[in-house]
C-alpha cells in the first residue's frame, strides 16, 4: 500500500503589467527581498519575470508587451501583504528597503500600521511587510 496521494493545493499568481520593468525587478527582487524564480521573453509580444520564494505556493508576475502603455496606479489600498511573524526578519526587511532608497508610506488603513510598513512600488502599488503571524 502506498498511501493516499498528495493534495496538491492551488499556486496563487499575481500578475502585473509593469511601466517600468527593471525598476520593479529592484523594488520586489532587490529591495524586497524576493527572488527572481524565472524569466520569460518574446511569448507573443509579452517579457517578463516570476518573482517571489522558491517552492512557495505563490508568486508576483511582472510583465511588459509591446505597444502596451500602463498607467500609475493610484488606488492606495491595492497592496501586497508579507506576513513576517519573525520580528528579526520584518526588522532586515524594512531596513533594506530603506537601504534600497525606498521609505515608507502611510497606510490608508490604520490596521497596517498597528504591526507593519508599507511601501510604494515605481508602479503606485503598494507592499506591506507584518508583523504578524497568519494561520487560517
Amino acid at each position: 500500500m502506498t498511501g493516499a496521494p498528495a493534495i496538491r493545493h492551488p499556486v496563487l499568481r499575481v500578475a502585473r503589467a509593469a511601466r517600468n520593468l527593471a525598476a520593479l525587478e529592484h523594488f520586489y527582487c532587490e529591495a524586497a527581498g524576493l527572488s527572481v524564480l524565472s524569466r520569460f521573453a518574446g511569448n507573443a509580444g509579452y517579457s517578463g519575470l516570476i518573482a517571489g520564494a522558491s517552492h512557495a505556493p505563490w508568486h508576483l508576475a511582472l510583465f511588459v508587451r509591446d505597444g502596451l502603455t500602463v498607467p500609475r496606479c493610484t488606488d492606495r489600498e491595492s497592496l501586497l501583504v508579507l506576513y513576517l511573524p519573525e520580528r528579526a526578519v520584518w526588522r532586515a526587511s524594512v531596513d533594506r528597503m530603506r537601504a534600497s532608497g525606498y521609505q515608507p508610506v502611510p497606510s490608508e488603513n490604520p490596521y497596517w500600521a498597528e504591526a507593519g510598513m508599507t511601501f510604494e512600488d515605481p508602479d503606485g502599488h503598494r507592499l506591506v511587510f507584518q508583523n504578524r503571524s497568519w494561520n487560517l
